[in-house]
């Protein structure tokens, strides 16, 4: 007889520190991990208002939610401890911060890529020593969220050359995190539909009809990915990119 265990408190008495985590995927996988039993920190860069209600919207979920601003690219340090003072230590991180200014590859220029190399990079690069520290003894998590590095998006070449890196990053940082019970691994994605009409009707159809799983990929398909990397069972898992795309990326042509 099979046996299906629910993941509702997989989680609990976890912390996690999800950056970019007040909107789109970034909020969605902040209210997975609250789903399932974790505390966590919300990072965000500007918007406090909007910070604000989406701490008030996972009210009531097993994990605590709260939030604090900070620039990944200069505020790390800080923010890593501010994860220290709140919880003590931390179990998860999360890097789902980006930049993206959509422009024609041939049009894209270096302070683009500069810039988005050090969102998607220095968090990481100048933060694992102090990650591992907070994570000791832990059996920690650190997840990134990377999409485009592996396929062409039109005026995304700053920021897809951005992820490609990022996602070679982790494979450094797994394998010296490793022997510290640290697992470090990525979630790709397909184009994804956030409900806020930012993806054209006839993008959305064209995609729709080309993946296998007949729709497209939701922010909460992100957030599944990234719990499951989370749990325990995961653990010996390390340096990969899990692609979550309702199998797009197996189809040819």
């Amino acid at each position: 007889m099979t046996t299906h265990h629910s993941t509702a408190t997989a989680l609990t008495g976890r912390t996690a520190l999800v950056t970019g985590a007040t909107r789109g995927v970034g909020f969605a996988i902040a209210r997975k991990l609250c789903a399932c039993g974790a505390d966590v920190l919300l990072d965000y860069a500007e918007d406090e208002a909007n910070a604000a209600r989406a701490v008030g919207a996972l009210a009531g979920l097993p994990g605590r939610a709260d939030a604090v601003r900070a620039d990944v690219t200069v505020d790390f340090d800080a923010l890593c401890d501010e994860a220290g003072r709140r919880f003590g230590h931390l179990d998860v991180f999360v890097h789902n911060t980006s930049y993206f200014r959509p422009a024609p590859t041939l049009a894209t220029t270096p302070e683009q890529v500069d810039r988005s190399l050090a969102v998607a990079l220095r968090p990481l690069l100048t933060g694992a020593s102090r990650l591992a520290g907070l994570m000791a003894g832990r059996s920690g998590r650190i997840i990134a969220s990377s999409t485009g590095a592996h396929r062409v998006v039109p005026r995304y070449a700053g920021a897809g050359v951005a992820k490609a890196a990022l996602e070679s990053l982790v494979r450094y940082l797994a394998v010296e995190l490793a022997g510290r019970g640290i697992a470090v691994n990525a979630v790709a994605a397909a184009k994804v539909d956030k409900g806020d009409g930012t993806v054209p009707a006839e993008v959305a159809k064209a995609i729709t009809e080309r993946t296998p799983g007949g729709r497209l990929t939701r922010p909460e398909d992100v957030a599944d990915a990234v719990s499951l990397l989370c749990t325990d069972e995961a653990g010996w898992l390390q340096g990969q990119v899990v692609t979550v795309d309702g199998g797009l990326g197996l189809v040819a042509g």
